[in-house]
């Protein structure tokens, strides 16, 4: 199967021709280049990456590979994926203001992660029979977890409710980090990065994943006003 962006790379690369800043910034800050560039061009790309010639102020030229990661899908992913690189190289080399996230939202996807996470603990740490929990009768504790101890006499996983939270608390605790990370480079605010941190601690990765997304969408736009 043909590679769909390799298929393009000659258009491609004539078309990059017009946009040299962006080029020797895929150079400095992907490739990682130090020295004063003064030329790059683009001499091929496909799904994986593309192939840089570049020349320095010395007289010295060569030539870097820049990986796409994950690699593109399709062509129709070229352009926002070089919009995307092109913001953060900007954005690392100085060259352009963070972005800053000012309101919290949460992605559609957390109800999902609340049926698992509801899932998780229901049918692998649920009470024992003949239990009874803020005042509800014994049947109804009984008849609702009843389908809970069905799966665990049919399977035999079970997990203490310590245990279970132990295990959530962990993965969750690990996510919320890295979540305090990208709101200490990204986010505005003390509330709303109290809201992601606490969110992603139940919900997990959605809101990380969301708030990355909003970020890059936010470097898209930063460079399309300054184009």
């Amino acid at each position: 199967m043909s590679d769909p962006v390799a298929s393009k790379s000659g258009f491609l690369c004539m078309y990059m021709k017009n946009h040299p800043d962006t080029l020797v910034a895929y150079v400095k800050y992907f490739g990682k280049v130090e020295g004063n560039v003064l030329t790059t061009e683009m001499s091929s790309i496909d799904s994986k990456g593309m192939t840089l010639v570049y020349k320095l102020k010395s007289g010295q030229s060569n030539t870097t590979r820049v990986s796409f990661d994950p690699p593109l899908s399709g062509y129709e992913e070229v352009k926002p994926r070089l919009l995307g690189m092109k913001a953060e190289a900007q954005e690392g080399l100085g060259m352009l203001r963070v972005p800053q996230i000012t309101t919290f939202q949460i992605p559609p996807t957390v109800a999902t992660i609340g049926i698992a996470v509801f899932s998780y603990f229901y049918f692998l740490s649920p009470p024992s029979p003949n239990t009874t929990f803020l005042s509800i009768p014994v049947t109804i504790m009984d008849a609702f977890f009843s389908p809970a101890h069905a799966f665990r006499s049919a399977t035999g996983l079970s997990l203490s409710f310590r245990t279970a939270c132990a295990i959530f608390c962990t993965i969750h605790g690990a996510e919320a980090l890295y979540t305090w990370s990208l709101c200490r480079h990204y986010v505005k605010g003390a509330i709303v990065t109290a809201a992601y941190v606490g969110c992603t601690m139940i919900f997990g990765y959605p809101m990380w994943m969301d708030l990355k997304r909003r970020v890059q969408q936010k470097r898209i736009e930063s460079v399309m006003k300054v184009e």
